[in-house]
């Protein structure tokens, strides 16, 4: 009997060292995956007849901190993707002092023609948080301190450079010689969303909506202003995906079907059955992660050149 317990003792050690082994090798992969940059490429066939292909950079979630000197050279390494416009749907920042280093990240891309809006992390530096809060279904919490990020500079120089802001407010953009109308909102997330009023707008050939979180209320109200495309952020695709199930959260009310890529709203995607009627909805997986969560599975850093093209 002593032999056979020594003998099963033996078999369980075993499956635990294995199972510990596992866990390791996946929490080694998970991090490496943060450093695994990544472009996608996405057609979306939404402008008029006889339009030319206009070229939209989208960039999200950076969560920049100082010493991330690869991310911050690939971020500058996007502009040699040629677009017309760059649309930064925010959190860029993850360090009270990464200002400088998410301008020199920037700098080439704020020569081209852009819009943007903030992130919660762009407000308040990120802090330690249960993980496991994340498995519910909306897992806000509303800071209770004063925001300390410098998300007012950065938006300034965001504005110095001719990129559009779009706080709660609508403006209008000029990429590759047409114009597009654009409305946004500051962060759902943190509640800060106050959707602007209709407005006289210049016609364009495409009405683009920005919300750094793609929160149901403000797609909603994006859908029904008319919004030809929607693009937002926040989710982290996931961030840990499952093979052949998908993210687990979105982080938002959002379902776990559109945590990343391209979508319709609120039904398929227009060029699918059921879809007419609804809004493009471009969900980007973002660039970055929490500098107390640095793990990415199955879902690596991204940013997205989107091709609009005729419909």
């Amino acid at each position: 009997m002593g032999r056979q317990l020594t003998g099963a003792g033996a078999r369980a050690g075993r499956l635990i060292g294995g199972a510990v082994a596992v866990a390791a090798a996946g929490l080694a992969y998970a991090h490496l995956e943060t450093k695994l940059f990544t472009v996608r490429h996405v057609t979306v066939p939404v402008l008029p007849p006889g339009e030319a292909d206009l070229r939209v950079l989208h960039l999200s979630d950076l969560h920049l901190t100082p010493a991330q000197e690869r991310k911050i050279a690939w971020v500058r390494s996007l502009a040699a993707l040629d677009p017309h416009l760059v649309v930064d749907t925010g959190d860029n920042l993850a360090h009270v002092d990464s200002l400088g280093p998410a301008l020199h990240a920037l700098e080439p891309l704020l020569r081209v023609p852009g819009a943007f809006v903030m992130g919660s992390n762009d407000y308040y530096s990120p802090v330690p948080k249960n993980p496991a809060r994340y498995l519910l279904p909306d897992a806000r919490v509303a800071p209770t301190r004063p925001p300390e990020m410098p998300a007012g500079e950065l938006a300034d120089a965001m504005r110095s450079a001719g990129w559009k802001d779009l706080t709660n407010r609508r403006d209008a953009v000029v990429a590759d010689g047409r114009t597009l109308s654009l409305v946004g909102v500051d962060d759902p997330h943190l509640d800060h969303d106050d959707f602007p009023p209709p407005a006289p707008t210049e016609d364009g050939v495409l009405h683009l909506g920005v919300s750094h979180a793609p929160y149901r209320r403000v797609l909603d109200r994006m859908h029904a202003d008319g919004a030809d495309v929607v693009l937002a952020g926040h989710t982290h695709g996931g961030q840990l995906r499952v093979p052949g199930f998908g993210a687990l959260v979105t982080n938002c009310d959002v379902d776990r079907r559109r945590a990343s890529g391209l979508h319709g709203w609120p039904g398929p995607r227009p060029d699918e059955a059921g879809g007419a009627g609804s809004t493009w909805l471009h969900v980007s997986a973002g660039a970055g992660t929490s500098p107390y969560a640095p793990v990415r599975f199955a879902c690596r850093p991204e940013a997205t050149l989107l091709t609009f093209t005729t419909r």
